[in-house]
């Protein structure tokens, strides 16, 4: 491919993974950054802001492809907006996006629904942007990156108990399967809203703190709490799982085994 593929959250957790994969099957990468950067083989970097808009028009010069995977807590359907509209100036032929499962099913429609579930509101509002912007499009939902999971683990194994979401249940998938299937759309035909991928197993929230503890040697006691709200009552019936979509082939586990073997043991378990 001649045409450059730009990238935005080329430096994130998935990102990483994505665009390797993409140098891989011939593509000359773009990457959208905040910061500057050296480029690379193959890989050039662009210094722009998805929020202000700031070096949109730039960085789109000569794109035919799109791979959107940046994104934060919330403003995700603001960064949407501004991207599709300087895409669609660029002659882009197509967007790639990823969301999240559960972004169609969880409402959120109070201020408690907002203050702990916005992020789905934001992604399926970012989802509407693109699908409404004209532009061909294909959407992928994923459920939660093993590496979000054990950034909580982490950081609630800090506190003397742990308070976990009463009849809450995750499903968390391997960000390298997730960037090999998004790379496969990429450099596919626009396919609008594909089917989910999600990790192979279903898990208690409790279950997978418990099993993070057992994995770090650490022990704490684990206190249920039932939270408020309708996208609450929805999670603890199962609209963040896609268990019929279980296509991923690493476990939790298996994460886990990995990333607290030797090198990573001495910060995965200091407290």
């Amino acid at each position: 491919m001649t045409a450059p593929l730009l990238v935005t959250g080329g430096t994130g957790t998935l990102g990483r993974l994505v665009v390797p994969l993409l140098r891989e099957a011939g593509c000359t990468v773009r990457v959208l950054s905040r910061r500057s950067h050296e480029p690379g083989d193959g890989i050039e970097f662009v210094t722009g802001d998805l929020a202000t808009g700031e070096g949109l028009d730039a960085a789109m010069h000569g794109v035919e492809r799109i791979v959107h995977l940046a994104g934060n807590a919330k403003g995700d359907e603001d960064k949407a907006r501004k991207l599709v509209r300087a895409a669609s100036q660029a002659g882009a032929r197509h967007l790639v996006y990823i969301s999240v499962v559960g972004a169609g099913r969880i409402p959120v429609v109070s201020g408690v629904d907002r203050a702990m579930f916005g992020y789905f509101a934001s992604k399926r509002a970012a989802e509407q942007a693109i699908a409404d912007s004209g532009l061909p499009w294909t959407t992928l939902r994923a459920t939660q990156f093993h590496e979000l999971m054990l950034m909580v683990a982490r950081s609630l194994a800090k506190l003397p108990v742990i308070p976990v979401p009463a009849g809450f249940r995750v499903q968390p998938v391997d960000a390298a399967e997730v960037a090999a299937r998004l790379v496969e759309l990429a450099l596919g035909t626009p396919s609008g809203l594909v089917p989910d991928i999600a990790g192979p197993r279903v898990y208690g929230a409790a279950e997978l703190l418990r099993e993070y503890l057992r994995a770090s040697h650490r022990h704490r006691p684990i206190l249920p709490v039932r939270l408020p709200g309708k996208a609450a009552g929805a999670f603890r019936a199962g609209a963040n799982l896609e268990p019929e979509r279980a296509v991923g082939h690493r476990t939790w586990e298996d994460f886990l085994a990995e990333r607290l073997s030797s090198g990573h043991r001495a910060v995965a378990v200091g407290s």
